[in-house]
């Protein structure tokens, strides 16, 4: 009984001595500020992708593919011999689908489409028009577009993040020294947004088979536009 009556004063003593131990008192909060920063960077594409396919038809499917085979190694032949390196061309899609009229409410078989695409990547945005005249003179069916873009991309972005951190560190020192404050240090930052990828301007002159004019194509500049959110505190 005396071990057990010791050990129960013991507790209510270290007990009453946690409870008294002073709390240490907590910060205030630290007052902040948050900016949004925005940044746009412009280059002059130096690198293009251009779309290019090649259709057959025929009753029979084997011939279809056949007819498509011949036709797409034409055009691929027309391409490298404008100076385009084969690993620069690559496959993005082949179809073999049949084909159907309706007349009078009635669906009657037409015949086999083969259709074969592949993608061009151009470092040399001058060739454009010229791998493009190539590819039709080669007996490409459809060109659907050309893709303008940079080879540093990765590194205009970069460029851009920086100028809108800038801007908004920018922001936040006016608005401290509005309020009779300074910047103490940042918080946060956040990236927000994506980079812009704006539609090409490409202008296709008319051809005929007399005059053979060669196919201009006019680059857009292109702009990458960043934004980001800075919170930073004052004192």
């Amino acid at each position: 009984m005396p071990l057990l009556l010791a050990a129960v004063i013991v507790a209510i003593c270290s007990s009453n001595v946690l409870a008294q131990a002073p709390t240490p008192p907590t910060p205030a909060t630290q007052p902040t500020v948050v900016t949004q920063g925005r940044a746009i960077v412009t280059a002059r594409p130096d690198r293009a992708f251009v779309t290019i396919a090649a259709e057959s038809r025929s009753r029979n499917s084997g011939e279809a593919q056949k007819q498509n085979a011949t036709a797409m190694t034409s055009v691929l032949q027309k391409i490298e011999q404008a100076g385009v390196p084969k690993e620069a061309i690559r496959t993005i899609g082949y179809d073999l689908q049949p084909e159907f009229d309706y007349a009078g409410g009635r669906q009657t078989f037409r015949g086999y489409l083969a259709r074969n695409t592949v993608e061009v990547r151009l470092d040399d945005i001058d060739r454009v028009g010229a791998v493009i005249d190539s590819a039709a003179a080669g007996g490409a069916t459809t060109i659907t577009g050309v893709r303008f873009d940079l080879r540093d991309r990765a590194g205009l972005e970069r460029e851009a993040l920086r100028q809108a951190v800038a801007d908004a560190r920018g922001r936040a020192d006016a608005l401290a020294a509005g309020a009779g404050a300074k910047v103490d240090h940042v918080v946060r930052i956040e990236e927000g947004g994506s980079p812009d990828f704006p539609r090409p301007m490409m202008r296709m002159a008319t051809r005929t088979m007399e005059t053979a004019v060669a196919t201009p194509v006019e680059p857009s500049t292109i702009e990458i536009q960043v934004q980001v959110t800075l919170t930073a505190a004052i004192r």
